[in-house]
């Protein structure tokens, strides 16, 4: 099928685009299925491509690129057509602000699908530091100014004196990762709103709060090691010392290399993070652009094909995907199967 014909076809009835193959940012052909975004969702995202290749030869193999979730979603807001992707996988949802730069240039019905929960590990090489981390000792580990001050922690044991005397090392994911918005909702906040003082301030001056509360140490304490989450593992693997921020599944898939550490004595394992008992506990999304359904070849198919690999027993599980609840679960299946529900601004 060539792209240009099935691009047109669409433009009335889905796209609205004022012409075919010139447009500025919509222009060219293609005849396969794009997809950018998180780091975490991308193993996962790699999967479902490669089984969908399998079961629909007919079609050409989905791209699969691993750009963060917010520089992801950043280009799939750039507008629709051909030169656009037509999926953003995110470790985190879409903020409020990024569905209105979506809206603003054109991309105006989005439908979320939650594929699935992760957790925010934290772990250290196999026989490596051990730990029993809390949201505030991670937050005064490595904020750049905790509660307003300056960071003088050295060591874990400065920061709780149960701790190993041992230098702070956290090897992490940089600002425009999903996994890094995560950490400070999920613990950075967590721990700083720990203090009465930073819970007043939230009330009293947000964007102070949030400096305050989210903004990591540059002194090489917490070292940003990109988008690529093996490294990370990599780096811990070759430094006992060394702790590393990254998802659950790596945390699973790298079993034999490294450990996780406990957060308010709980175990980062799939049980606790299935159940929400464990603080870093999160779900992961894919976003689609509907109007790309009926132009992109295969793209209906390839949510068919997420739809049918996101269950207890179905292969994203074994490779270390916390399914959804089952009501969810339901709910994003029909989603992803013909109802294709889009989202508003109001639900974000």
């Amino acid at each position: 099928m060539q792209f240009t014909k099935s691009i047109c076809l669409a433009a009335v009835a889905a796209l609205s685009l004022s012409a075919c193959g010139d447009a500025p940012g919509t222009g060219g052909t293609r005849d396969s299925i794009r997809a950018v975004g998180s780091s975490t969702v991308y193993p996962f995202a790699k999967v479902v491509a490669e089984n969908f290749a399998r079961a629909h030869p007919d079609f050409r193999s989905p791209l699969i690129e691993s750009t963060g979730t917010g520089g992801g979603i950043a280009l799939f807001c750039e507008g629709v057509g051909p030169n656009t992707p037509d999926m953003v996988n995110a470790s985190r949802r879409m903020k409020a602000s990024e569905f209105e730069t979506c809206q603003a240039n054109g991309v105006e019905e989005i439908i979320e699908l939650q594929v699935g929960l992760d957790g925010i590990a934290f772990a250290s090489a196999q026989g490596g530091i051990m730990m029993n981390l809390t949201p505030e000792i991670v937050y005064q580990a490595i904020a750049a100014r905790p509660y307003g001050e300056e960071q003088t922690a050295k060591t874990w044991a400065d920061v709780d004196p149960s701790l190993p005397d041992e230098p702070i090392l956290v090897y992490g994911p940089p600002s425009t990762s999903g996994t890094r918005d995560a950490l400070k909702e999920l613990v950075l906040e967590v721990g700083c709103d720990a203090d009465p003082a930073m819970e007043a301030l939230k009330e009293s001056d947000e964007d102070r709060h949030a400096q305050i509360c989210t903004e990591v140490r540059s002194d090489g304490a917490y070292v940003d090691q990109g988008e690529q989450d093996n490294l990370i593992v990599q780096k811990i693997g070759n430094n006992p010392k060394a702790v590393g921020v990254f998802g659950y599944s790596y945390l699973e898939e790298n079993a034999g290399k490294v450990q996780g550490l406990p957060m308010n004595g709980v175990e980062p394992t799939y049980e606790n993070i299935s159940s929400f008992q464990y603080p870093g506990a999160r779900p992961l999304y894919v976003y689609v652009k509907k109007a790309h359904l009926d132009a992109i070849p295969g793209l209906k198919e390839f949510l068919a094909e997420w739809a049918e690999s996101w269950g207890q027993d179905g292969p994203l599980a074994s490779i270390g995907l916390v399914p959804s609840p089952d009501a969810t679960m339901a709910a994003n299946t029909a989603s992803a199967t013909g109802e294709y529900t889009t989202i508003t601004g109001e639900e974000l």
